[in-house]
């Protein structure tokens, strides 16, 4: 009688929708956070970036927490995991936040986008070194694409491009590495507590104490002084990078880096829409169609091998 192997089947399943769940908060998270670069944009018009950090990371904390009874019911404690997520808190999305908007005010939505897109080039190299997850040659090649088709698509017109040579090129690059080497180390935090929620909240509370202690070193209080217009953007665009964040927790706990970074990276194809509609300053051209379609080709690559 020939022995019976039907875990095997199941097994496959279970890896499928686990890889499905990882393509979804992936692209769930490049949504979030290309509306929150624009979102910083419309608040930096009358509140300065350190300010902004200030209330929209807390904003955003402030709302989990509230939130939390409902959502983290039956999401148990695993204290081994906790000061993985706090180290993580200490640089995001704190440090994070602080570059982007410095780098918003500098360079302007579009170059912050295209050069935080250098995101998952960190992000996977870290993944192939540390965690060894495997990279197969068209998800290397898609990755390629997919990085050169958001880069063609967010490089518009002389006005935009800000001061490409001179320090401030430096915020968004370091902000590409911050975000590039935070899922390898996130990935590790959740596998001993796999609990993106908790990842998502301990990391947001750390990040709020670091912008609020550096907005009391700077102002002398903990209460940002601004226009309420400005106040209410910034709200906005801490829940939108904080649902950024808590969906690439919840990506990087079901699927490998390699597959989650490249999607994770077409954000500034959200960013320049946006950009289009609300800022009126980003033209659909033939050359965004053409950066678009690189990107929808880089983005199939990626999918083929793990899917």
């Amino acid at each position: 009688m020939a022995p019976k192997e039907q875990p095997a089947p199941r097994q496959e399943a279970n890896k499928t929708d686990f890889m499905t769940a990882a393509v979804l908060y992936a692209f769930a998270s490049a949504i979030f956070l290309g509306a929150g670069v624009v979102l910083a944009q419309l608040g930096l018009r009358t509140v300065e970036p350190l300010s902004g950090a200030a209330i929209s990371v807390p904003s955003f904390t402030l709302l989990f927490v509230l939130l939390s009874p409902l959502i983290l019911h039956g999401e148990p404690m695993v204290w081994r995991g906790l000061p993985i997520f706090m180290a993580i808190g200490l640089f995001f999305p704190a440090s994070l936040t602080l570059l982007t908007f410095a780098s918003n005010r500098a360079l302007g939505p579009v170059i912050t986008s295209t050069l935080g897109n250098l995101a998952p080039l960190f992000a996977v190299t870290a993944a192939v070194v540390l965690l060894h997850e495997p990279l197969e040659p068209q998800q290397l090649i898609g990755l390629v694409v997919a990085v050169a088709g958001a880069a063609i698509i967010t490089v518009t017109r002389p006005r935009d491009l800000g001061h490409w040579r001179s320090w401030a090129l430096l915020l968004p690059l370091t902000s590409a590495l911050v975000r590039g080497i935070v899922p390898p180390i996130a990935k590790l935090g959740l596998a001993i507590w796999p609990s993106p929620l908790w990842a998502c909240l301990v990391g947001y509370i750390m990040s709020s104490l670091v912008v609020l202690i550096v907005q009391r070193i700077r102002k002398g209080s903990f209460m940002v002084q601004a226009p309420r217009v400005g106040k209410f953007w910034f709200a906005l665009t801490g829940i939108s990078n904080g649902l950024s964040a808590l969906s690439l927790f919840a990506a990087v706990r079901n699927g490998p880096i390699t597959l989650v970074a490249p999607l994770a990276a077409i954000y500034p194809l959200v960013t320049v829409a946006l950009s289009a509609m609300m800022l009126k300053h980003v033209e659909i051209t033939m050359r965004i169609v053409a950066g678009t379609v690189l990107t929808v080709i880089g983005v199939a690559l990626v999918l083929i091998g793990p899917l």
